[in-house]
């Protein structure tokens, strides 16, 4: 890779040039360095991880006419035909370009970094597999879209976020529900005092993560299997894990395990947590205590209290996975199917002028692409991400540890957890680590 000018050398050539906004589009990349996209440019995207989601995040992306997708990379060989054969058929659809040949496919996502010509990087792996290559893209200059939840472990989050500053990237993360009306309208009700002073929230999701156990079965010849696993221990091979076809008629179950996933708690809690976090105005900190069932093997109970005093219940009310806001005035329920309220005239209400709005984006997807234009916070970035994915992880940990935890947001550490605090992070396999 050829040596990049200085800013203080691309600055002198802009002044010399006598460039004015007009003239400016026309500028290369290579011109202004890593990170400088001319406003003519096409934002390239690679993927890393080519299943089931990222066909969908494909298509969302295929729709913004300032993208390029030009590669991916996945341990299965399968996943690598399939992904080059129908990006190339999806352009020819969306884009009438029926002769674009721009995509090649890799096993190894580092061999992808060294691209310079990619510009950002969409990461769709089983959680396990999201910190280590989010950053080395940040290191590599790239920006990211990381699918929820943002991280593994609590440590892992922090790293992520220190790469973000390190790096002077734009991340991503993948919690859309923030980007939909319902859901900003239900945290701006909440936020404005229609629903009174909050004294309590119920979140209603999955289960806890369980160790895997699934039984072993033949591994199909076109995987890299020791890759899959990656940082997580050797596992035995299931097709319900990881299966080898892009179009598995269902999703695949590493979510459920501690070793790959975070079970639906976590897979889910990082879009409902989410909205609780954003409704309470805690999008930068957190509970300072978990309380978990006093039957140690229950998948309901825990209670999370924040410093305020606000309790959040992980509970099922009835109604699917879903957030109950309870306070002084009524209730008010949110979902993807529904918002409403008792009494109802919470949910008719107007929000009014000179009231709290929260950030306002149509589409997550293009406000991420904005935000790499701009070099901007997208509306779910690394810390909106990581502390939403910490109550999810710090979750698991209460079930786990089955005893009462006090949680320090501020330093990220339990108040006297002595051995519980290494449950923050994780063993690596090596040689893989951060």
């Amino acid at each position: 890779m050829k040596n990049q000018p200085s800013t203080n050398s691309r600055r002198q050539f802009i002044k010399n040039a006598g460039l004015t906004i007009g003239v400016f589009s026309i500028v290369p990349r290579h011109v202004l360095g890593r990170g400088f996209l001319a406003p003519s440019d096409k934002i390239s995207l690679g993927f890393i991880g080519l299943g089931k989601q990222t066909k969908g995040l494909v298509g969302r992306f295929m729709k913004e006419s300032n993208t390029e997708i030009v590669a991916g990379c996945d341990v299965f060989g399968s996943k690598r035909d399939y992904f080059e054969q129908w990006v190339i058929g999806k352009y020819a659809e969306e884009r009438e370009k029926p002769d674009h040949k721009g995509i090649k496919t890799y096993l190894d996502y580092k061999e992808m970094l060294q691209r310079s010509d990619i510009d950002a990087v969409v990461i769709a792996t089983p959680d396990h597999w999201h910190a280590i290559p989010c950053i080395d893209a940040m290191a590599a200059g790239k920006d990211v879209y990381c699918e929820k939840p943002l991280s593994h472990t609590v440590k892992e989050g922090r790293l992520m976020a220190n790469a973000v500053e390190k790096y002077k990237r734009v991340l991503q993360t993948g919690s859309m529900q923030r980007s939909w009306d319902n859901f900003r309208k239900a945290c701006e009700l909440v936020r404005n005092g229609y629903v009174g002073k909050i004294s309590k929230v119920l979140v209603s999701v999955g289960d806890p993560a369980r160790s895997y156990d699934m039984q072993e079965e033949k591994l199909p010849a076109n995987a890299d299997w020791d890759r899959w696993c990656g940082p997580a221990p050797l596992l035995v091979y299931n097709h319900r894990l990881a299966p080898e076809d892009t179009d598995a008629k269902f999703w695949p179950d590493w979510r459920q395990f501690k070793e790959t996933g975070g079970g639906i708690l976590c897979d889910w809690g990082a879009h409902m947590f989410d909205i609780a976090q954003w409704g309470l105005g805690m999008d930068h900190t957190g509970p300072v205590k978990f309380i978990p069932p006093s039957d140690k093997n229950a998948k309901r109970g825990l209670r999370m209290i924040y410093e305020n005093g606000v309790e959040m219940v992980h509970e099922d009310f009835g109604r699917g996975w879903a957030v109950r806001f309870i306070g002084s005035e009524g209730t008010l329920d949110i979902s993807r199917q529904f918002l409403d309220s008792k009494p109802e005239n919470i949910v008719t209400a107007e929000i009014k002028d000179g009231e709290k709005r929260l950030y306002k984006s149509e589409n997550h997807y293009q406000d991420w692409l904005k935000a790499i234009k701009n070099r901007s916070k997208p509306i779910c970035d690394v810390e909106v991400g990581h502390r939403s994915a910490s109550v999810c992880n710090l979750a698991n940990v209460a079930y786990e540890a089955g005893q009462p935890l006090e949680w320090d947001p501020v330093k990220e550490k339990f108040i006297k957890g002595g051995k519980v605090n290494k449950m923050r992070t994780k063993k690596y396999r090596k040689p893989y680590k951060i």
